[in-house]
């Protein structure tokens, strides 16, 4: 599924999708990481988000299943749609 996706990658230890993200203000990052929020609730599948100024990190990981899940794939395509 990594092949549908565009820039996402897993990291070395196998445990987690990731992907950043570059803006051109803490304020676009911030409201990107507001939109991330509103998927990641209305699909019950909550990323560990990193913000800063200019850029917002995400990481994916089905914690009960203790690394990927199909479910990861699709909330960062749908992150990537926002």
């Amino acid at each position: 599924m990594l092949k549908e996706l565009s820039g996402w990658h897993i990291s070395s230890d196998g445990a987690w999708l990731r992907k950043s993200y570059k803006f051109k203000n803490f304020m676009q990052a911030l409201k990107f990481v507001n939109a991330v929020g509103k998927v990641a609730e209305a699909e019950q599948h909550h990323p560990d988000i990193k913000l800063g100024w200019g850029y917002a990190d995400i990481s994916l990981q089905t914690h009960d299943a203790g690394g990927l899940h199909q479910n990861d794939f699709i909330v960062a395509a749908k992150i990537d749609e926002i």
